[in-house]
């Protein structure tokens, strides 16, 4: 009887394991989708920039850079990867991630809660904005509001021109927060942002703040590496919507990838 009940009881216990291994091997259904990617094209980038923000607006590339006494705003030859024009920050403020709408340009700042305004025909500063947040860090816009980050798992909507909060919106993957969004494209109806110290790009619904998707660029983060040592953190996401192309960079990266994404 006791051998009877040993087996019986080994047996329930097999089947109780299979079944939370069984559980533990289910997916989850809340993972984002793997975005797999290709290199369509590479081009020159400077190996000084120290990359805070990248966009197209009206089919010109525009790069903000950081580090004190380093910073700069400028206009960029695709081909080249050269400034065409560019101005530079007072050299106490480190720059960060810039948007550019009706024709103006929005510039954040690290750790100072300030941000200024330039004229899109010559990078004149006309205006400077304050922001109730500890530090700046990615900025993009869905047409209608500035859409930032500033070092957290959540991005704030604030008003073009006044620099007004509007709303504040957590991003979660997995169900849990996703920390440290940094540079922001807004492509398509969804927001792409990389992560700061992270080899991935996630693809945000800016609705839900849910993760639906994300990438992993380690591999090309691998072979700049190869290429120049000193190179630092994957950032810069830019969307050219005349042309519907993708590009991505990196903080002193010295190349600048035209990519295609899965989904």
């Amino acid at each position: 009887m006791k051998k009877l009940f040993f087996i019986a009881a080994l047996a329930g216990f097999i089947a109780c394991k299979n079944k939370d291994n069984n559980e533990t091997d289910k997916p989850d259904p809340n993972a984002p989708k793997l975005m797999s990617y290709s290199i369509v094209a590479t081009y020159p980038h400077d190996t000084s920039s120290f990359t805070e923000g990248l966009l197209f607006y009206k089919d010109k590339m525009y790069e903000s850079t950081g580090l004190e006494e380093k910073s700069k705003l400028m206009e960029v030859d695709l081909k080249t990867g050269k400034a065409i024009r560019s101005t530079n920050l007072d050299k106490k403020y480190f720059g960060e991630g810039m948007v550019i709408i009706n024709d103006t340009v929005y510039q954040m700042t690290y750790t100072t809660k300030i941000g200024f305004m330039y004229s899109l025909k010559d990078l004149k500063k006309i205006g400077e904005f304050k922001y109730d947040a500890a530090q700046g860090w990615g900025m993009t816009t869905d047409g209608k509001n500035i859409i930032a980050t500033h070092g957290t798992s959540d991005i704030n909507f604030y008003e073009p021109g006044t620099f007004k909060l509007l709303k504040t919106q957590a991003v979660t993957e997995s169900g849990g927060p996703a920390v440290s969004i940094n540079e922001l494209e807004y492509i398509d109806g969804y927001i792409y942002a990389n992560q700061w110290q992270y080899p991935y790009i996630l693809k945000i619904d800016p609705n839900t703040g849910i993760v639906v998707a994300k990438a992993d660029l380690t591999k090309i983060i691998e072979r700049i590496r190869s290429i120049y040592p000193k190179a630092d953190v994957l950032n810069g996401i830019a969307y050219d919507p005349s042309t519907k192309k993708i590009y991505i960079t990196g903080k002193n990266w010295p190349e600048l990838y035209e990519v295609q994404f899965s989904q």
